[in-house]
């Protein structure tokens, strides 16, 4: 991206939301301006002690590849073009106008963490849970509860993408395989005392149609311990030659070299089922089990066939998608689930941008989110050339923070916190890279301090 020299800008600019969409479109800012000749001061705003968002708290723990998107973040931050600033609320501790007063402009990169709606029969009873918050238990966030009930055998997952392979992995794989994990110690005892016998994946399409990667998929086949059941008829018609792209060819041949196989006794199996449209869940007083609707596609739409099945189940995640989270004193979409925003222009306010899944929804990989800070940028870089930006009128952020006391962390603060939890999983009874802190106290008091807390 490259910007005219002239007039020069010099820019002040906040971005809420630490995840790889804030980061990514604060180093792009930041190259923008610079290569402009220009300067920018930018300011990363985190609801959390620690940043990275749904990398640290929405991947499973047993994925290592995530490490390198992780580095690649590190460096961005560490380089110093960008302050982090975490552990601030906004709309708690600091307002939407009162960022506008202190900078030209605010990007807003707040993602999407709720889970979007299942409206179907039953689905609030007992038993029933959103994927995001068990997501957010084994990956050690500080705002759930540090247990979870694991007491049922069968369980059911609704959903075909990657994580709903995801969930259905974590409760699958046997406990003693995630020892070397980052996963924290309460997680872990959790899920060494789960009856977890019997995983079911749902989806509503066919297997020639499933929203999951390859080595999602592979990984499956590897767990030790599990075996993988498929059902004959979801196959039907499936040809891996006809497929229209090389990835979904890979997939279905991975399906295909698990049909037919012999069980082998494992003492969990993980079941995965196509062409199931989710009717209702079963119980009284707590799940008992789901009926689906048998489904067929018709002019390439999913239509049900009349066909109802059910199986017996204790538990139920549904993994159907993400939802944003409206940010208070920004406009929000209650349908779609975002900022309402023209290519990253918000659509009431100058000087209000966004960007990542609150701008276009929870959709696309860390490739779309780049792309999608790009045009955000672009935009708010020509906003700014053409004199559209108002200039700040406050002082900085850090001074309010301080005087409403606002226990606020900084860059260095992680580096002591990610000190404390590698040195925590270093001296592990299990070795591993590191171990995840989980209280929010403990988290805020560590990077605080600036100083690595021994175990």
């Amino acid at each position: 991206m490259s910007l005219d020299s002239s007039p020069r800008l010099d820019l002040r600019v906040a971005i809420v939301g630490a995840g790889p969409a804030g980061i990514y479109a604060g180093n792009l800012l930041a190259n923008a301006v610079e290569e402009a000749g220009g300067s920018v001061a930018i300011d990363l705003l985190e609801s959390l002690p620690a940043p990275y968002g749904l990398i640290r708290y929405g991947v499973a723990p047993d994925h290592p590849r995530i490490k390198g998107i992780v580095d690649s973040l590190h460096e961005m931050l560490d380089a110093g073009r960008i302050r982090f600033l975490g552990n601030i609320e906004v709309g708690r501790d600091v307002s939407i106008e009162e960022l506008q007063e202190r900078y030209h402009a605010v990007i807003l990169a707040t993602g999407a963490i709720r889970d979007a709606a299942l409206d179907i029969p039953g689905i609030g009873l007992p038993g029933s849970f959103g994927a995001a918050d068990f997501v957010a238990w084994f990956d050690g966030h500080p705002d759930v509860p540090r247990t979870w009930p694991l007491d049922a055998r069968q369980v059911a997952v609704i959903g075909n993408g990657n994580v709903a392979l995801d969930i259905a992995r974590v409760l699958a794989k046997l406990p003693e395989d995630l020892r070397t994990t980052e996963v924290p110690d309460n997680v872990l005892e959790g899920l060494e005392a789960s009856r977890v016998t019997d995983v079911h994946v749902f989806g509503r399409r066919g297997p020639a149609d499933i929203k999951f990667t390859p080595i999602e998929l592979r990984e499956l086949g590897e767990l030790s311990g599990v075996d993988i059941v498929l059902d004959e008829a979801d196959f039907a018609d499936v040809d891996p030659s006809a497929a229209p792209t090389n990835q979904l060819k890979i997939m279905l041949r991975t399906l295909n070299s698990w049909r037919g196989t012999e069980p082998t006794g494992a003492s969990r199996r993980l079941h995965l089922h196509f062409w199931h449209a989710p009717a209702a869940v079963i119980g009284d007083d707590r799940v008992e089990g789901m009926r689906f609707e048998r489904t067929r596609t018709e002019d390439g739409r999913v239509v049900g066939t009349g066909e109802f099945v059910e199986y017996p189940l204790q538990a139920v995640y549904r993994a159907v998608g993400y939802f944003g989270t409206r940010v208070e004193g920004a406009p929000f979409d209650d349908t779609r689930g975002v900022i309402p925003n023209v290519g990253g222009r918000v659509t009431d306010g100058l000087g209000l941008y966004a960007t990542g899944w609150i701008k276009r929804g929870p959709v696309g990989l860390i490739g779309h989110t780049k792309s999608d800070a790009m045009e955000t940028v672009g935009h708010l870089v020509a906003d700014a050339q053409a004199g559209l930006l108002a200039a700040p009128t406050e002082a900085g952020v850090v001074e309010l923070l301080e005087q409403r006391d606002v226990a606020y962390t900084t860059w260095e603060g992680w580096l002591a916190l990610d000190a404390h939890e590698r040195h925590a999983g270093a001296t592990h009874r299990h070795a591993r890279e590191r171990v995840k802190l989980v209280p929010r106290d403990e988290q805020v008091a560590i990077s605080r301090s600036g100083t690595l807390a021994r175990a």
